[in-house]
């Protein structure tokens, strides 16, 4: 017997009791049955004996959920999204819950199939950081699953949505960033991401609160690989005939970019200033100084796990946006 996995009958029939008794003992009920504590404690020591785990299945048709969570992210090498979902996971398993996680790679079509995906496995609940322009494709989700959306989010939502305050976090590193400048050049990713509109925003908020006139000539952009920042970079520095005094890029994976071209060119030193949005410990290690924005994962996961059992417990919820506050790290 101990060469498989034990069912409850098997349980009963090595207690000496009926298989509802084990039932009652290992879903917590004996004292509302009035099962005697030395039965108790038997049931218990030949279940812990024999590792006897409760089969997913039988929980899941007795409780007509999954215990299962879809998560979809649009970039699994992005370590924002990656620890979240770190974060998010271990605070799932502790409450009995599996993350299923996928990824869109910021493809909107691909975003609708893994989602599709998800559903067909009958996940419980959807956590979504969107490629999409809007949640219209979520209309039609939301009647079989519930949804919330995170980082990415939509003005005047049907859904919960939580985020980062981008743009209080933008408006006052680049306000320091560009005290004695006359200039800040801005590189940044898809227009259609409310995350692109907010950190563009406080983009052009700092620039007025340190009295430097703003330019849509000095705005590029094009999405958030590496790739983009060396390319946006290099544009920048065309159309200017020369450095800039100050560049801020809207995520870490365009700062790459953007630092892969100013060392190729031999132009990384501590004339120019940097600041980006995202952080990583590596900035506090480089021989130049870049300020940055860090968004909080740990409180973004601990958001999520909240909202989802408060929109499990309770599907009938009102539509809500939970904004996070960022970290600045001034390191100039």
């Amino acid at each position: 017997m101990s060469q498989k996995k034990l069912k409850l009958a098997d349980i009963a029939a090595l207690a000496g009791v009926s298989k509802s008794t084990v039932s009652f003992v290992l879903n917590g009920h004996a004292e509302k049955h009035r099962i005697n504590q030395a039965t108790v404690e038997k049931v218990q020591r030949i279940a812990k004996q024999h590792h006897y785990t409760p089969s997913v299945y039988a929980r899941a048709l007795k409780s007509n959920k999954t215990y299962t969570i879809g998560l979809v992210i649009p970039d699994l090498a992005n370590m924002g999204f990656a620890n979240t979902a770190k974060a998010l996971e271990k605070l799932l398993r502790e409450s009995g819950y599996q993350l299923l996680i996928a990824c869109s790679n910021d493809d909107q079509e691909l975003e609708k199939q893994v989602v599709k995906g998800l559903i067909e496995r009958q996940v419980d609940l959807l956590l979504v950081a969107s490629a999409l322009p809007s949640e219209e494709f979520y209309y039609s989700v939301k009647s079989s699953t519930p949804v919330i959306f995170f980082d990415r989010t939509f003005h005047r939502s049907q859904f919960i949505n939580v985020k980062t305050d981008a743009y209080t976090a933008t408006k006052q590193l680049v306000a320091r960033m560009v005290q004695g400048a006359d200039e800040c050049i801005y590189i940044g990713g898809q227009w259609l991401l409310s995350p692109s509109q907010e950190r563009l925003e406080g983009y052009q908020a700092g620039l007025e609160q340190a009295g430097v006139a703003f330019s849509d000539t000095k705005v590029f952009s094009r999405d958030y690989q590496p790739q983009s920042g060396y390319d946006l970079m290099a544009e920048a520095v065309v159309q200017l005939g020369r450095l800039p005094q100050a560049v801020f890029t809207a995520s870490y994976s365009l700062l790459e970019g953007v630092l892969r071209y100013l060392s190729e060119q031999q132009l990384l030193n501590d004339v120019i200033r940097l600041g980006t949005f995202d952080n990583y410990a590596i900035l506090d290690c480089l021989p130049i100084k870049i300020d940055s924005i860090e968004q909080d994962n740990e409180a973004m996961a601990e958001a999520l796990f909240r909202l989802s059992n408060q929109l499990l417990e309770n599907p009938q919820y009102e539509p809500e946006t939970v904004e996070l506050r960022a970290n600045i790290h001034f390191r100039r």
